[in-house]
Parts: C-alpha cells; sequence; structure tokens
C-alpha cells in the first residue's frame, strides 16, 4: 500500500507542472478551402482546383535523426466540398530503383513499405483521431488512433484512393467522406500531421518535427488544419451493412453427416451527431476474420489475444484500455466468442471537446455446452482533464439469464459486474505519462478482497526513460468479462534505460536498459522475480539487435504442469531458481529478403534447462506477393531434482510451433492468404485460406476455407467452407 501512496503523490506532483502547456506545433497552420471545381481521384493531381490549394513541402527528419530537415521532397496539398475532405501527396525519390513494397495488403506493415500516412485530430485534443495512407503502390491504410498516437488498424470504413507510380516520384490522392469521420459541428481548427517514410534512405519525416523516441502519429505534436469556415455537416448519416453467407461443415470426430445452411444479419451505423454514433447489430457473423496467431504456452497463465471484429473497434478504447495488460476490466473476446451473439447496440463518441461515452449492450443466446442467454452491459465516461489527460469512470455488468436452468452455480454465476475509475495522465509533450486506477467486482457470495488499486509513472525523453508501476489485485476479485489471468497479488516493476548517439556510419544509437519485475502474495511476501539486463543496438540501415541477461525465481502458489502439455505438475510451495540469457536480430527491411531471429537459453522449472530458437524468414515479389515463414522452437530438458514428479525426471521435450504464409495481393482490391500452423503442443494443424475481393469501398466478397488435424498422424479433425457477401450502403 505504501508503494501505491508513493506513485499516487508522484502523480499529483507532476499535475502542478507540463500539463498546462500549450500545443508544441500550434505554429505550424495549414489553410484548408473548398475545392472551385470538381476533383477526380486518379492518382494523376492533374485538376485545375490542386493548383490552387495550399501547398507544404518542408518536413523534419524524424528517423535517423531529428535534428536536421528531411532530405527526400515531399508535398501536400489539401481541399474539401460538400461531400469530402480531399488530400493530394507528391512524394519524390532521391534514389534510383524500385520503390520499397512488400505487397498490396490494406493495413501494411509501416516498416517494410514506402508510404505516405496523414494523422488526424478532429477534435484537436492531442488524444483520439484517424489515420489515412498508402504504401506507394496504392494498398491503403486506415485505422482509429487512440492514447495519443496508438493505432489499431482493424478499423475499416468508406473512403476511396489512387496511386500513381513514376520514376521520379509516386502521387498519392484520397478522398475521405465526412460521414466516415468524426467532428463537432462549428470546429474549425483540427489536429493534423503528414509523415512519409522512405526506405532507400531509410528516412522516416513529417510535415511538424517530431521527436525520434515517439512515433509520428503522436497527437502531442500535430499541427493545425485551418478550416476557411466550419467543415460542412455529415447531414443524414446512416449506413446499413447487410450481409449474406452459405457454409458447409463437418465434425470428423463425431458420426453423421456434415451441416450446410446459410445466414442472413445485418449491422447499422447511425449518426447522432457528428461527433456521436449509433452501432446497431442483429445476428452479426465474424467468419471473414483473420485467425489468430498461435503461440507456445510455456506460461502459467493464459495467453492474451486481440479483438479483430469490427462492430466493438470504433472508439473501442474507452472500454477495453481501462486498466493495464494483465489486468483488463472489460475485454470484448469474452463476448460471443463460444455463444452466439443475438444482438448488440453501442452509442460511443464525443459529446463536446472535453467529455467521451460509451455505452453498449449485447445479448447472447444459449450453447449447445448449457451455457443460457447471457447479456453484457458497458458504460464508460471520460473527461479530459489539463493539457491532455483524462478521468475515466468504468461501469460493466454480466448478467445470466434463465439461470434456473444452470446446473452447476460454480462454473455460471447470476450475475458478475465491476466498477473501476481511473485517471491517466499525458502530459503536454508526451514525455510523462501515467495511470492511478482503482477497481471493485460484485459476485455472489463474495463481499471482501474483490478489489484492484494500480499506478504508474513512465518518463520517455531522448536519451533517459524510467517507469516504475505498482499492483495491488485481491484473490476475490473476479472480473469475467475481463482479462486478469491471475489475482491474489502485488505486483512492482521498475526500469531504467539510457541511449547513447555515437558519430557513426555504422550505429544511430546504443544503450543498456534494466529492469526489476517483483510479485509479493498479499502479506508481502516475495513469491516471484525477474531481474533482466539489455543492451540495444540500432543501426542506420535499420537492423535492430537486443541481448540480454536475466535471473528468475518462483515459489508456485498452485500446481503447475511445466510443459503445459505432459498434465504432471509440480507441487504449490515448491521454489525454483534459474538463470538464461538470450537475443533479438532484425534484418534491414529494405531487402526483398528478410529475417528476424529470437533466442533464449537457461534454466527453468524443476532445475531444468529451455532452449528456445524463433525466427520469421520473408520474401517478397513486389508488389503480388509476400510470403513468410514463422518457426518457434522449444526444448525442455529434465534431470532428476527432488520437486519434479517422477514421469518428468530424467525427460525432454520438443515443441513446435511452424507457419508459413503465402499473402497474394493481385490488385490493392483482391487479397489471397493462405496460412498454415502447426503446432503440435496443443495437437493441432491449422489450414486456412482466406479469400477477399473488394469490388466496391468498404463491400466485400468472402470466400473462406478451413481445415483442422491432428498434429501426431494428420488425422482430419474438422472442415468448414464459407462464402459471405457483404455491403456497405450510405443513407
Amino acid at each position: 500500500m505504501n508503494l501505491f501512496r508513493l506513485c499516487t503523490s508522484t502523480l499529483l506532483l507532476l499535475v502542478t507542472f507540463s500539463l498546462f502547456s500549450q500545443k508544441k506545433n500550434a505554429n505550424f497552420e495549414y489553410h484548408i478551402h473548398r475545392a472551385d471545381s470538381p476533383l477526380k481521384i486518379d492518382g494523376s493531381g492533374d485538376d485545375p482546383a490542386w493548383s490552387k490549394a495550399e501547398m507544404v513541402s518542408d518536413f523534419y527528419m524524424v528517423l535517423p535523426m531529428d535534428t536536421s530537415k528531411a532530405k527526400v521532397r515531399t508535398e501536400v496539398r489539401m481541399l474539401y466540398d460538400d461531400q469530402n475532405m480531399y488530400l493530394l501527396a507528391v512524394c519524390y525519390e532521391k534514389l534510383d530503383g524500385p520503390y520499397m513494397v512488400e505487397s498490396l495488403r490494406r493495413d501494411f506493415n509501416f516498416g517494410r513499405n514506402d508510404n505516405f500516412l496523414l494523422f488526424m485530430d478532429p477534435f484537436d485534443d492531442l488524444t483520439n483521431g484517424f489515420t489515412f495512407g498508402s504504401n506507394a503502390e496504392g494498398a491503403q491504410w486506415d485505422g482509429l488512433l487512440f492514447e495519443g498516437g496508438s493505432a489499431n488498424l482493424s478499423w475499416d470504413n468508406k473512403w476511396t484512393s489512387e496511386v500513381k507510380a513514376e520514376e521520379d516520384k509516386w502521387t498519392f490522392e484520397m478522398a475521405v467522406p465526412f460521414k466516415t469521420l468524426r467532428y463537432k459541428s462549428g470546429i474549425t481548427r483540427w489536429g493534423i500531421n503528414f509523415s512519409r517514410l522512405d526506405l532507400k534512405t531509410t528516412e522516416k519525416s513529417s510535415w511538424t518535427p517530431v521527436p525520434r523516441q515517439f512515433p509520428t502519429a503522436s497527437l502531442a505534436y500535430t499541427g493545425t488544419l485551418v478550416w476557411d469556415e466550419p467543415p460542412p455537416p455529415a447531414g443524414a448519416n446512416f449506413s446499413v451493412i447487410p450481409y449474406a453467407l452459405a457454409n458447409t461443415s463437418k465434425d470428423y470426430t463425431k458420426s453423421g453427416p456434415g451441416k450446410t445452411s446459410g445466414d442472413v444479419g445485418v449491422d447499422a451505423k447511425i449518426a447522432i451527431t457528428s461527433a456521436l454514433n449509433l452501432d446497431l447489430t442483429v445476428n452479426p457473423d465474424f467468419s471473414q476474420v483473420e485467425v489468430d496467431r498461435q503461440q507456445t504456452n510455456l506460461d502459467r497463465f493464459e495467453l492474451f489475444f486481440p479483438e479483430r471484429r469490427q462492430f466493438f473497434l470504433e472508439n473501442g478504447d474507452l472500454f477495453t484500455n481501462v486498466g493495464y495488460t494483465n489486468i483488463r476490466p472489460f475485454f470484448s473476446r469474452r463476448i460471443g466468442l463460444n455463444t452466439p451473439i443475438q444482438y448488440g447496440a453501442r452509442l460511443s463518441g464525443k459529446l463536446n471537446k472535453n467529455w467521451r461515452i460509451g455505452l453498449m449492450d449485447m445479448q447472447t443466446n444459449a450453447d449447445e455446452q448449457g451455457t443460457p442467454r447471457q447479456n453484457f452491459a458497458v458504460l464508460a465516461l471520460q473527461r479530459q482533464i489539463f493539457a491532455r489527460s483524462n478521468i475515466t469512470a468504468l461501469a460493466i455488468n454480466k448478467e445470466t439469464l434463465d439461470f434456473e436452468t444452470v446446473t452447476d452455480p460454480t462454473k455460471v454465476r447470476k450475475y458478475n459486474r465491476n466498477l473501476g475509475f481511473e485517471y491517466n495522465l499525458l502530459s503536454s509533450n508526451n514525455i510523462w505519462k501515467g495511470k492511478l486506477m482503482y477497481l471493485k467486482s460484485f459476485s455472489p457470495g463474495v463481499n471482501s478482497k474483490d478489489q484492484v488499486m494500480a499506478a504508474n509513472l513512465a518518463y520517455n525523453a531522448r536519451r533517459w526513460t524510467y517507469s516504475f508501476q505498482y499492483e495491488n489485485v485481491g484473490k476475490d476479485y473476479r472480473a469475467e468479462v475481463g482479462y486478469v489471468p491471475r489475482t491474489g497479488y502485488q505486483f512492482v516493476n521498475a526500469q531504467a534505460g539510457y541511449l547513447f548517439f555515437p558519430k557513426s556510419k555504422l550505429l544511430i544509437n546504443h544503450g543498456p536498459q534494466l529492469m526489476y519485475n517483483q510479485y509479493l502474495n498479499p502479506s508481502g511476501q516475495q513469491t516471484e522475480f525477474t531481474h533482466v539486463f539489455m543492451y540495444r543496438f540500432s543501426f542506420q540501415n535499420r537492423r535492430e539487435l537486443l541481448v540480454w541477461t536475466a535471473r528468475d525465481y518462483v515459489k508456485l502458489l498452485a500446481p503447475f504442469d511445466p510443459t503445459n502439455f505432459a498434465g504432471y505438475t509440480l507441487a504449490t510451495g515448491t521454489e525454483h531458481h534459474w538463470g538464461s540469457f538470450g537475443g533479438d536480430f532484425t534484418s534491414k527491411p529494405q531487402s526483398v529478403f528478410t529475417y528476424a531471429a529470437s533466442w533464449r537459453y537457461g534454466g527453468y522449472y524443476g532445475d531444468g534447462r529451455r532452449l528456445r530458437l524463433g525466427g520469421e524468414l520473408g520474401y517478397r515479389l513486389q508488389p503480388i506477393a509476400a510470403i513468410t515463414m514463422s518457426v518457434n522452437y522449444n526444448h525442455l530438458d529434465f534431470g532428476d531434482a527432488a520437486v519434479l514428479p517422477e514421469q518428468l525426471k530424467n525427460s525432454d521435450w520438443d515443441f513446435w510451433l511452424i507457419g508459413p504464409r503465402i499473402d497474394l495481393t493481385l490488385t490493392n482490391k483482391l487479397f489471397f492468404t493462405n496460412f498454415i500452423q502447426f503446432n503440435n503442443q496443443n495437437k493441432n494443424v491449422n489450414l486456412n485460406l482466406r479469400v477477399q475481393w473488394r469490388y466496391s469501398p468498404a463491400s466485400d466478397f468472402f470466400i473462406v476455407y478451413t481445415d483442422n488435424y491432428y498434429s501426431e498422424n494428420l488425422q482430419i479433425r474438422n472442415r468448414a467452407l464459407v462464402a459471405k457477401l457483404t455491403y456497405w450502403w450510405n443513407g
């Protein structure tokens, strides 16, 4: 508790300085005016209206160093009319040779493509916004910005763009409908920045100066988009997105024929105001969502997989970003992955510049395993304070309907509720970040030890970085709609790092980092720690190398199978010490052949040894194909330590996770993905083939084929084929 008070006091002291500063790049202004003639989006930029638009071209270098102007030239112009906001970017090349493009896959890997991106903050609150852009061959990029500069690229909406490539430049032209954006009527000053990555020169640049330790998406460093008159209201703004699908499937582990069926459903988006949106869904289907990348699990706790379903994404940070990596009171993947969603509604967005609201209600149906119908309701209110900080209140209710039909109340409770408050510190210059959080859960029969208190503070400057975090989670805290893999502990994390910037043609920077993690039980007794020393090297050609060494200690608080496979467990209370070392290396992204390697060797539970080798090989046939092979190998070797169960003594185990992937992008509207995952730890081989044809903006036809086999003998387990058609209709 004393550590919690220390964090609280430090955060409150920081409120008194650096929070009320003015916007850093407020003097960078782009003046946008109405187009006086029609614009055709073809990538040429030849329309007469463009010649009358203001142009900016004096970009600043961000990487490799942020101490000079950009060497490659970029020209940007913007216009608007009653329906759309337009942008024209001309990206000049300094060297001969092809453009660096991995593929035409949408929402491409930023670091592996020559690209131009727009970052936009319609409320100029330096916290939330939108990003749009393209790589040099026309693959689109769009996403939501949250927490001051993080991007959720799973968001997808309706807009158009074209790219035209020439010998000395490539030109990007786009039109974003006002109906796609969320903004407050009457506001004439938006936050905005433009970013350019040129891999031949390894130069990342932006219109406004951005310190190199931050992404160019950082909204703290946007300039100002000045409208000659308030942006036109979006008018009657609603969208209806129906779908129809046909599917056939067969479970080969059960007798009987396969199943063939069809289904329909609909989503709707209704703009209550230009900044507040109501999303509705009836009988949603997410069969086209890309499969999760599997992970070898040698941890004692549940793994985390990100949300990819469109319905949960817009303004999703209001619900899902409360908490920490391992303390999330709300995690939308708890809804509808094992039980079908019947319908749902979500109201989210801005009430004004300082207030945001998120209100969601989802209804699920009963499933074949006996889980009854359940209702999930979430309310989030956020108030911005000071320069960029905010306070969020969150309430979550999971209610089991038809509870009288439940046969085992220990597995399905009548209700689970959470109430939480959080203060997020974001300094005006982005260097200080912090959080204070309190959560309490409500479950039948639980009246104490059901609270969470946590705080953290981080400092991120050019050379020095520091961070400190404290968590206290009660043993009876329950977040059934959240992700909280462990309870009943106190946690302390402290980190410090430093960077050297040598005058070298080889290195950009290098430097050490120290990290200390410690877990305590509720009585304050140590149960676990990790001490890590690492050293990082960043090279001029964008290669990265990290080496590290660590010491670990664990006192088990519950039985644990160190293989997560064999079923033979180490006893509660046994203590384990080990040392280890390892590293990570990433090759330069400019090559058509890229690779990354990761390794770890050292001790393990029960005086065992663990070797981990991982990596990824990639080859691109730009721009139509990207081929990758990811491999993760773990070898466990146990001796005859007394703490080991007899079945594990003098044994060794090999776990393979192999995942070849082929992305074919015949055009920027036709995508083919072939993904295979061999995982002998969960005894499964998964084959997933996905074809997507974007026949109209935000409207798609999908074909998804999935096979699952046993890894031992490749005997088939189940198979499914889905064809799905969606159409985005704007009213």
